[in-house]
């Protein structure tokens, strides 16, 4: 698995991932893919960079990353499905924070989402507080 910068011309790309995430997080956000590729550009043109994982030629996932937070902040973690179950997950994140050059970095994960607080504590992650909402 190779790690890989991100540049706006990889925003539809970017977009369709970013769709694929929120359905499978299960999440309330209602954008189609021509608002979440503004949305990743106004991200890329802001305070974050985005990272492709690589696996024989092949987009594995992707990473968002906010540059400015610390310790750094990351917003979007994504494992296509058909890489799923295979170690691609842990082998990206590592990949990322030697890109990175931290051992340090901050998450969320939607309560529901039990897979991904799972993954996210195999990695090693530990709950710091709760993110709360009322609607």
């Amino acid at each position: 698995m190779l790690i890989k910068k991100c540049s706006l011309l990889d925003l539809k790309e970017l977009a369709q991932l970013n769709k694929q995430l929120i359905e499978d997080e299960k999440s309330d956000n209602t954008m189609n893919l021509e608002q979440l590729k503004i949305r990743m550009r106004d991200f890329l043109l802001g305070e974050y960079d985005a990272y492709f994982f690589m696996e024989d030629d092949c987009v594995a996932g992707y990473a968002l990353v906010r540059r400015t937070s610390s310790p750094l902040y990351l917003r979007q973690f994504f494992i296509a499905r058909n890489f799923r179950r295979q170690g691609k997950g842990k082998k990206a994140l590592k990949l990322l924070l030697a890109e990175l050059k931290t051992d340090k970095i901050d998450i969320e994960v939607l309560s529901w989402n039990e897979a991904a607080i799972k993954f996210w504590e195999s990695c090693g992650f530990a709950e710091r507080s709760r993110y709360m909402r009322l609607e």
